[in-house]
């Protein structure tokens, strides 16, 4: 097994060089081929320099009245001009493409990075330059009798060298000038002084007074960070005994109604573990604070400090940043919703003014105007959340939008039966079968309406049962109203009720006999006056209805149950036998039954 991860290991390091190796050589074989583009360059602007000496030369000796020769050699002056600007075009977009993939090589002194090596000089590659120039440059950084004045730049050639009496630091080719886009002179000088700053900087930074100052600072951090550490433990041991002699005053048993969630000395223990997590905390961020400073003293060590205050720094520098960067999305978004409140308000007090009657609309109904209003709240905060969302944070985000979409989904399998039922909430609120207080029949219930909302409609029956039946049962059933005619311009609701009467009595009769018991009745209406219809003639008796006006349909049952009882009273003081339900009674089939007026007759 560990062979076979030794040799796993093996082959991805060789991997990884191959892949290095790869990616240097093709990035010389770039470098190579601007190289090879500025010799040709070059030799190509040599050849036109002195195409252009000998044009002017002969320019300079045609005479006035040969013209024709003149344009001549003009035209093809230009020429050599134009192929030139295009040529320098051509290297510098080629070196341009070249900058977007070269990292170049850093030449480094200790921990300071100098500049960094692009080209190859000769047969030395950017990388082999770079370690070269640092050999040096480390050299002169440690000759005690170092002086800075004796760098210096000399052309040589093709190129320039920067030296130090006899040491040659480094060459200075075209190829470089033309990468940077200065000229060969410029870009030298500016080496030297680089390298002059350095070399006098690092050496003032590592001399023996400077390393007593950092010492002397390190010893100040060990004693001002022991002073905070110290100062910790006592406040937290003060704390702590505040909190022990305070507890009864400070922590109080945590209750709701007779239980008990939390004691006062559980409290305590609570706060006393919080409390030392708090100090732990502090101790721990003093220890993490105070190494990256004293690494930060020393120059050798700066890059680990600099490391280990960026693990907290970054972090909240990030925080920081992010929320500075949305500052002006929350502004939007605050603009967005307070505009958006008002409107609402806005649009919420004119429907307020259809709701009591002072605006009127034709075709709109007064009852219509709150739920309307509601319809038109759920669609203003929707289209308020559309304009809101791009300026939330995370909104352009793959995952926002895929947590997004599979939310909708969940909602869109999850709640289908709710939304027929809001829908079907809707359309009976514009449909107006009902409204609260109405005595209403739905389907085999009865009862009255005490809540309609988008969801359900609740009924209180006359036993004061409370029925909730979902809107989507109701829409697709049959909805009595019994309330809507008994309202104060109507005539009143018609409740009616059947009666089997013998033969012998006479129509007119009946019909007095059922309209006298009717108008005994409490809440039956005088005007219109009771009714009565002939329904059917039965074997054994004339089936009567009785019908009567009534307002107070919430008092239904009562008022027939009181019919009931003043039909049979006032049939029973004239006389006059109930059929129904029907018996059997010996009679004489010779007489006649048909009533008294009749016979004699």
């Amino acid at each position: 097994m560990l062979l076979l991860l030794l040799l796993s290991a093996i082959s991805f390091i060789s991997h990884s060089q191959e892949a290095d190796s790869l990616e240097q050589n093709e990035q010389l074989k770039k470098v190579e081929q601007l190289q090879q583009l500025l010799q040709k360059t070059q030799q190509n602007q040599y050849v036109d320099s002195l195409r252009k000496m000998e044009l002017l030369d002969q320019i300079s000796h045609v005479k006035e009245s040969e013209k024709l020769k003149r344009d001549k050699l003009l035209q093809e002056l230009e020429k050599i001009e134009i192929a030139e600007t295009a040529s320098k075009a051509q290297s510098r977009a080629k070196i341009e493409r070249l900058k977007q993939t070269e990292k170049g090589t850093p030449v480094i002194l200790l921990r300071d990075t100098l500049f960094s090596v692009y080209t190859k000089v000769g047969a030395l590659i950017p990388k082999e330059r770079a370690k070269n120039i640092s050999q040096k440059i480390t050299d002169l950084y440690e000759d005690d009798f170092f002086e800075p004045e004796k760098i210096i730049a000399q052309p040589w050639e093709n190129s320039i060298d920067i030296t130090y009496g006899d040491l040659v630091i480094m060459s200075v080719s075209d190829l470089d000038a033309l990468w940077f886009d200065q000229t060969k002179q410029e870009l030298a000088e500016i080496y030297v002084k680089i390298l002059k700053d350095t070399i006098l900087k690092q050496k003032a930074e590592n001399s023996i007074e400077k390393l007593l100052v950092r010492i002397g600072l390190v010893f100040l951090v060990v004693v001002v960070f022991s002073l905070l550490l110290v100062g910790i433990n006592k406040l937290y041991t003060r704390v702590r005994n505040l909190l022990i002699a305070q507890k009864k005053h400070w922590l109080e048993n945590l209750t709701y109604k007779n239980y008990v969630f939390l004691t006062s000395a559980q409290k305590l223990n609570v706060a006393l573990v919080v409390l030392k997590g708090i100090k732990t905390f502090f101790i721990l961020l003093l220890f993490y604070l105070a190494i990256p400073l004293v690494f930060s003293i020393f120059p050798f060590t700066q890059t680990w400090g600099e490391q280990l205050f960026g693990y907290i720094w970054l972090p909240f520098k990030s925080i920081f940043s992010a929320i500075f960067n949305y500052l002006p999305n929350l502004f939007s978004i605050l603009v967005i919703y307070f505009v958006m409140k008002y409107f609402i308000r806005l649009v919420k007090y004119i429907f307020s003014e259809i709701e009591l009657g002072k605006l009127e609309l034709s075709g709109f109904h007064k009852d219509w105007a709150m739920p309307t209003f509601s319809l038109v709240k759920i669609l203003l905060y929707a289209f308020m959340f559309i304009l809101m969302f791009p300026h939330l944070p995370g909104s352009d985000s793959p995952i926002f939008k895929g947590v997004s979409v599979f939310m909708g989904i969940l909602f869109s399998l999850g709640s289908s039966s709710a939304i027929s039922n809001m829908v079907a909430g809707l359309v009976i609120t514009y449909m107006r079968p009902f409204k609260i207080g109405d005595q209403i029949k739905i389907g085999d219930m009865t009862g009255v309406v005490i809540e309609k909302n988008m969801l359900v409609t609740r009924l209180k029956t006359t036993k004061n049962e409370e029925i909730t039946i979902p809107n989507s049962t109701v829409l697709s059933g049959n909805t009595t109203n019994y309330s809507v005619y008994a309202q104060a311009q109507e005539e009143g609701l018609i409740i009616s009720t059947k009666v089997g009467i013998g033969y012998e009595l006479s129509w007119s009769e009946a019909q007095q006999t059922l309209i006298e018991a009717a108008l005994r009745t409490p809440l039956v209406l005088a005007e219109p006056q009771p009714f009565v219809f002939q329904t059917s003639h039965d074997d054994f008796y004339i089936t009567y209805e009785i019908n009567v006006y009534v307002k107070e349909v919430t008092k239904k049952a009562g008022i027939l149950s009181t019919l009931h009882k003043n039909i049979q009273e006032v049939f029973n003081e004239k006389g006059i036998e109930l059929l129904s339900p029907h018996f059997v009674a010996q009679r004489d089939g010779n007489t006649p039954i048909v009533p008294q007026e009749y016979q004699q007759k």
